[in-house]
């Protein structure tokens, strides 16, 4: 199975549609659940630590939870349909988490199994969670050798 936590709504309509694309797809090869966890609008400090523990609410600790983060780890599409498929042979359950603007607190850094990066640019949070769902599912497709992946 795999997770995703976010911090905040989808408020566009073709942003839900495109993610509702992507999810239907993704069914195809494997179970997903989408977790949307409140934003909040406090000073900086402490909107980091009520997001944190927000997420720490629903975070699974026995999953393999793998932080996007701008600092993380880079891999082209392929090395992340192999990397995700050989976290997916030894955890039943990974978990991408997507923090909001101001990024997540260190102890949700911490606690973390990995933080991977998809780019040095910095990307609406809305926009990423479609980002993330199309490479996981160009990641099934890559490791099915069906056609997608260019």
């Amino acid at each position: 199975m795999i997770k995703i936590i976010c911090i905040g709504k989808i408020k566009e309509s073709y942003l839900r549609d495109a993610i509702n694309e992507y999810s239907k797809r993704l069914a195809k090869y494997t179970k997903l659940e989408i977790i949307e966890l409140p934003d909040t609008s406090y000073d900086i400090k402490k909107t980091l630590e009520v997001e944190r523990d927000s997420i720490l609410k629903v975070l699974n600790k026995n999953d393999y939870n793998i932080l996007l983060d701008i600092s993380g780890n880079t891999y082209t599409s392929t090395e992340f349909a192999s990397h995700l498929d050989k976290v997916r042979n030894s955890n039943s359950n990974i978990t991408f988490l997507i923090g909001a603007s101001n990024g997540v607190h260190d102890d949700i850094r911490n606690i973390v199994n990995e933080r991977i990066s998809f780019s040095k640019l910095t990307f609406p949070h809305q926009l990423f969670r479609v980002i993330l769902l199309e490479q996981i599912y160009r990641s099934f497709k890559i490791l099915n050798n069906e056609e997608y992946h260019k």
